[in-house]
């Protein structure tokens, strides 16, 4: 199979690869997580003016009309920069649901400006009690006249605070875990009764508990068709979980090279610690990882999109898993190689395991992912009569 890329996606990942490493240094990503917003509308602009927030929009609405393989090296280029926009939300997901949901007003209103960074939406789908099931939305939608009071909670929505809008999924119908009566709402972020509680994660990011108090909106502000939503904002989960692979192979391959060039220059006994053989295994198994996952997340990329809802889960689960423990690998023999100042703020190298720890718990995390595989294969043994 060639996995080779075409020269205009080659031509994409350089571009990218040059303006984080231009104009998003480590220390500069310090000062955007340090300050009150924890963004940079510059760098958001940027890579607006770079055609990166277009990729997902379709052409006839402006965008560039790219697919899972141009995102996919995209999130790896961004991945040792360990941005702080809402890239993976805004340009991936919420897109990803506008796109393949929303109808034709929808789209010609809402895909340009996504595109063109002049709006940021974010999806506001899990909630406390959902544990990663998608279908599990307690929030409920009941009509009140010509609108729709909102009324319930969603929980740790990255870049909720820093949203225009936020796609809320909300029950017009049925009882939590159905698969059908979940709509899509627009909401914005001004709407009286919508509060957001913002703080920040473990890797530097910001996100928010969403709550909604009998938030009114209009019946043109829900999304696509009433109660059909589950399907299409699993889709876009789909999507977004592919491209939290591709970002973390680029982040674990950052950490794999600064931990070999430390072991290069850190002397002890008269000569460079890479020389013992012991050290050499262990970044042999941590290169063994990212090669492993680099293959996982070509594949999640391909299979992101395909229409068997169990087979694409089955294997973006697969993926999640060889990725996730990944992360875990890689960043915790890269802070031990590293010794006790692997967790320091000023190096880097910390905050490429803080990124790494909090990918393997995002979307899922690796248990979680484990155990939809094993069901899932379950269903394809064939059963003794």
């Amino acid at each position: 199979m060639d996995f080779s890329f075409s020269e205009e996606q080659q031509q994409l990942q350089d571009a990218i690869n040059r303006f984080v490493q231009g104009d998003y240094s480590f220390e500069c990503r310090r000062g955007i997580i340090a300050s009150p917003e924890g963004w940079s509308r510059e760098v958001w602009q940027g890579l607006a003016d770079l055609g990166v927030l277009a990729m997902n929009v379709p052409e006839a609405h402006g965008g560039l009309g790219h697919g899972p393989v141009e995102t996919l090296l995209a999130m790896e280029a961004v991945g040792p920069a360990m941005l702080c926009e809402p890239l993976l939300e805004s340009a991936v997901i919420a897109t990803a649901l506008v796109r393949d949901f929303g109808s034709a007003d929808q789209q010609a209103e809402l895909l340009p400006v996504l595109g063109s960074g002049d709006r940021i939406a974010v999806l506001a789908h899990l909630e406390p009690a959902s544990r990663g099931d998608a279908a599990w939305v307690e929030t409920r939608a009941t009509k009140n006249g010509e609108a729709f009071l909102l009324q319930g909670r969603k929980a740790v929505v990255a870049h909720a605070a820093s949203a225009d809008e936020l796609l809320v999924s909300a029950r017009t119908d049925g009882a939590p875990g159905d698969a059908h009566g979940v709509s899509v709402f627009r909401v914005a972020r001004d709407t009286p009764g919508l509060e957001l509680r913002a703080y920040p994660t473990l890797d530097g990011r910001r996100a928010a508990e969403v709550i909604l108090r009998e938030v009114s909106v209009p019946a043109s502000a829900r999304l696509g068709v009433a109660g059909a939503a589950l399907p299409a904002i699993e889709r876009a989960l789909d999507i977004g979980l592919a491209a939290v692979c591709a970002e973390a192979l680029g982040v674990m391959e950052a950490t794999v090279n600064a931990t070999v060039e430390y072991l290069k220059t850190r002397q002890q006994f008269g000569q460079p610690i890479g020389r013992f053989q012991a050290l050499q295994h262990r970044t042999a198994d941590m290169l063994l990882h990212l090669e492993q996952s680099r293959s996982m997340a070509y594949l999640a990329a391909m299979n992101c999109g395909i229409a068997d809802d169990a087979q694409r889960r089955k294997t973006l689960s697969a993926a999640k898993v060889v990725v996730g423990n990944a992360c875990r690998y890689i960043s915790q023999q890269s802070v031990q190689l590293h010794g006790g100042m692997g967790m320091t703020d000023e190096l880097k190298v910390s905050h490429f395991f803080k990124r790494l720890l909090a990918i393997e718990l995002s979307f899922g995390d690796t248990d979680s992912h484990l155990q939809r595989f094993a069901e899932l294969s379950q269903r394809d043994i064939p059963q003794a009569a």
